[in-house]
């Protein structure tokens, strides 16, 4: 017994060695922890934004500025909907709710992370306004004391009205007022329930619940938020499911000034880096990648409708960005035959720009594609199927591909596929969501970089007020495709620029590969995109209307025009260097003639005359099985023999190159009656008797002849007594079958 009151009384004393020591440590980490009153309550961001000259975007400061609202101003399912998403025993706890800590603790402990957090809104506002985003045992420390100061200065509401105040909801957004007017383009006070529980929603993380970037997540989101509210009574059974028929209803405030859709862009980046805000906010300065006299160009340009325009750089870097859709997705309609279609089938090797395809009408289970002028065109090269953006071969190229490969090399360009739109409609740009207009100058800036891919970025390094570097975007490279495919596109693309749909840039004097799409019906179209680039930029623009309202746009037109002066801006007083188009490929010739008229791609015959030569570019692992032995091995068709008259008329089937020696077979002898160049028919009038005759093509390469094989037509009976002799039968077995 005394043994164990011993080891209980040193099991004691270490617990509280223990608990001294930790109550120590406590105190000596948070010594230096001092609530300051003026974080709590600043409505000012002090975040200076430079473009890439260095020099401030003058709009920055405004759109950084806090707009501060009163706790009682407030409608009170507003209020409710946050203290039912973040903290429903908010007005309960004294700043910490320690059941939920402990939870926390014994989770991460399992997980040997710091996964759970655990705070209250006391909690969250400390944090936000006074520490770092650092998940350690000494800032959460610090965190717990700092709440408790809190808890004692400040009552429940205007802890909440802080928080309310402070807290961030994307897009550049501080404080509730502000994102009121962002979402929904009115004042905070005029919040409605599912309004409010759209904005709690969004604070979990505000670039994975953007209503304008992710619709459906958010939607989803304010659900659960509008169920935690029900759960919490905050309202009814019948308010819950009245709210839940309500759409989304968010409204983008699009009353920007100079360079408000890039600064946008540049917080919608930070927060897909997920970058602490809070920690940004003081004294910070931003330098982005913005090119002023680009940002001019397309903020003063008048649109006839809503648009999207971007302009990346080889070094992917966004030099201007204008968007009156935010980073809305939409249907990508031919820009993604490039993508999806015939840079995979180049590289896994199905095609090679000049294979031809035939475009006739085909019915795919069902689903048959048309092309945008109603017609077929026979049998047309895949460079020219892509040029003109016909529908049909792009389909048919896919069927053979299969959506699976066009999906493993979509998700090497980070594009994913919903279960919706995997099926031959993808060819066409048929997809739910589709592309930002940024997504689409990633992937086509790829082809001007030798099939690397890597995502643009606005901003080029965040630095603290003391100049230290506190952010800088990773450059993550990847390989989509090889090299020869990049050049065989940014060949098949040049020519697009020439000759097909994107010709209204034929006429710019220097390299531009470019591609137009569109989507609609014959009542209008509601996108028109294109995008052009050259070996230093890419430009990409779209026109349609947010709504899906139909216009009276097109790519080639409008679209293309607008890329035309981005271009000509750009290339003012100075010319890109040439795109690659040989990296990766090999120069091969082929035989014209067969090409031509039988669609075949075959290596021509060493000794092929120059005339039938024909130079195509193709992956250097995917040269021609099939060398061409039409000349040195010459084949012709049987030729066709008739006698009218006593005379024996014989019909050679017509060749370009080749030459024939035509024979006479009588009694063992043989005699030439032709040798020469083709001839319709050769003609001769032979004795009576009864012949055989032999044609044998050549070809004469200028030194020797190549023969090919000879062909017997006959046996042919000329008699002037008009009757036709008994003809004896050949007698095999003894072999005189040849000497008629």
């Amino acid at each position: 017994m005394l043994k164990i009151l011993k080891i209980a009384a040193v099991t004691a004393a270490c617990i509280a060695v223990m608990a001294v020591a930790c109550v120590l440590s406590y105190f000596i980490i948070t010594k230096d922890a001092v609530l300051d009153k003026s974080k709590l309550t600043t409505t000012q961001q002090s975040i200076t934004i430079y473009d890439k000259n260095g020099d401030e975007i003058v709009s920055a400061y405004q759109k950084n500025n806090r707009k501060a609202i009163k706790l009682a101003q407030l409608p009170k399912d507003t209020v409710n909907a946050f203290i039912a998403s973040e903290d429903r025993n908010f007005y309960s706890h004294h700043g910490l709710n320690y059941k939920r800590m402990l939870k926390a603790a014994y989770k991460n402990v399992l997980s040997r992370s710091f996964k759970e957090g655990a705070s209250t809104i006391s909690q969250q506002l400390i944090k936000n306004t006074h520490l770092s985003g650092d998940k350690t045992i000494s800032r959460k420390l610090k965190e717990i004391r700092l709440t408790k100061k809190l808890e004692k200065h400040y009552s429940k509401d205007k802890i909440l009205e802080m928080y309310l105040n402070t807290i961030y909801f994307g897009h550049n957004c501080y404080g509730l007022q502000s994102a009121a007017e962002f979402y929904f383009g009115k004042n905070a006070e005029t919040l409605t329930t599912e309004e409010s529980a759209v904005l709690a929603g969004l604070l979990i993380s505000p670039n994975n619940y953007s209503p304008f970037k992710h619709p459906e997540k958010s939607l989803t989101r304010r659900n659960v938020v509008l169920k935690a509210m029900r759960d919490c009574k905050f309202i009814s059974d019948a308010r819950y499911s009245q709210c839940l028929a309500e759409p989304l209803n968010v409204s983008q405030n699009n009353n920007s000034g100079y360079g408000d859709e890039y600064i946008n862009a540049v917080f919608d980046e930070l927060e897909a880096a997920e970058l602490n805000f809070y920690n940004i906010s003081s004294g910070c300065k931003i330098y982005t990648n913005l090119q002023p006299e680009l940002q001019d160009l397309i903020e003063k340009t008048d649109y006839p409708c809503d648009n999207a325009i971007i302009v990346t750089t080889s070094d992917n870097e966004v030099a201007a960005y204008k968007s009156t859709i935010g980073d809305s997705k939409r249907q990508p309609g031919s820009t993604i035959k490039p993508l999806a279609v015939y840079a995979p089938a180049i590289e896994e090797k199905l095609i090679n720009p000049y294979t031809k395809i035939l475009d006739d009408k085909i019915d795919f289970n069902g689903y048959s594609p048309s092309n945008n002028d109603n017609r077929y065109h026979g049998y047309i090269s895949a460079t020219e199927c892509l040029a003109r953006s016909y529908n049909i071969p792009a389909v048919k190229i896919l069927n053979s591909l299969t959506v699976d490969k066009a999906e493993k090399y979509l998700n090497k360009m980070n594009i994913k596929l919903e279960e919706s739109e995997k099926n031959l409609s993808l060819a066409l740009g048929g997809m739910t969501h589709g592309f930002s207009i940024k997504q689409i100058a990633d992937c086509y800036n790829q082809f001007a970089n030798s099939g690397i891919y890597a995502p643009s970025t606005f901003i080029r390094k965040i630095e603290d007020e003391n100049g230290k570097l506190i952010y800088e975007p990773k450059k993550v490279k990847s390989r989509a495709f090889s090299e020869g495919t990049a050049s065989l596109i940014n060949q098949m693309l040049i020519e697009t620029a020439k000759s097909g749909t994107a010709k209204m840039l034929r006429n710019l004097p220097y390299d531009v590969a470019a591609k137009t799409g569109t989507c609609g019906d014959k009542s209008g179209n509601t996108d028109a995109y294109s995008v052009a680039y050259t070996s230093e930029n890419c430009v990409a623009v779209w026109l349609g209307d947010g709504t899906n309202k139909k216009l009276d746009i097109t790519g080639g037109n409008q679209s293309c025009k607008m890329a035309q002066t981005i271009l000509n801006k750009l290339y003012a007083d100075k010319s890109p260097k040439k795109l690659e188009t040989s990296k990766g490929t090999k120069t091969v010739k082929i035989d014209a003639e067969l090409y031509y008229d039988s669609n075949k791609i075959e290596i021509a015959d060493d000794i092929s005359p120059q005339l039938n030569l024909l130079q195509i570019k193709t992956l250097e692992s995917n040269i021609p099985a099939t060398t061409s032995t039409r000349f040195s091995t010459p084949t012709i068709c049987k030729p066709e023999i008739k006698v009218e008259n006593n005379s024996v008329f014989i019909d050679l089937c017509q060749t370009k190159y080749y030459s024939y020696i035509v024979k006479r077979a009588n009694s063992g002898i043989k005699t030439t009656i032709y040798d020469g160049k083709w001839k319709k028919s050769i003609t001769d009038s032979p004795p009576d008797g009864t012949y055989l005759y032999s044609v044998c093509p050549y070809y004469f390469d200028g030194t020797a002849r190549h023969f090919g094989k000879e062909i017997n037509v006959g046996p042919i009976f000329i008699s002037s007594n008009k009757q036709q002799p008994q003809i004896k039968i050949p007698h095999i077995i003894n072999g005189d079958w040849y000497n008629i």
